[in-house]
């Protein structure tokens, strides 16, 4: 496949270009929280101890830029606001699911014992 250019950057393949919209260390987390449910920031952010609010916000504004996530904002006092997926973040969560079930088959092989449900 020839390589292209998005947002002034060169791919060389799909699978990069995919992983450049999702596969940052924080954003498949956050889409499988939403993966369900509605979530406000700060449910999210209690959801994922290690994420800064920094990160986190910019990370939610990177996936609601590339069509992952929709963001409600509620005229209220104080301002409410809800994530949830869109139909394209729904599409991630079959690979995102693929990519967990892999990697926690990766740990039993390597004698790795999970601490915590993911």
């Amino acid at each position: 496949m020839p390589d292209f250019l998005y947002q002034n950057k060169i791919y060389y393949n799909p699978v990069e270009f995919a992983l450049d919209r999702i596969g940052s260390s924080w954003k498949m987390p956050i889409l499988w929280r939403l993966k369900d449910k509605f979530l406000r920031y700060s449910e999210i952010k209690n959801d994922i101890k290690p994420i800064s609010h920094k990160v986190l916000s910019q990370k939610l504004k990177e996936l609601e830029a590339d069509g992952f996530i929709h963001k409600k904002i509620y005229a209220s006092v104080p301002p409410k606001v809800e994530y949830s997926l869109t139909e394209r973040g729904l599409k991630s969560i079959i690979l995102i699911e693929q990519i967990r079930t892999y990697g926690m088959e990766l740990m039993l092989e390597y004698g790795i014992k999970a601490k915590r449900n993911f």
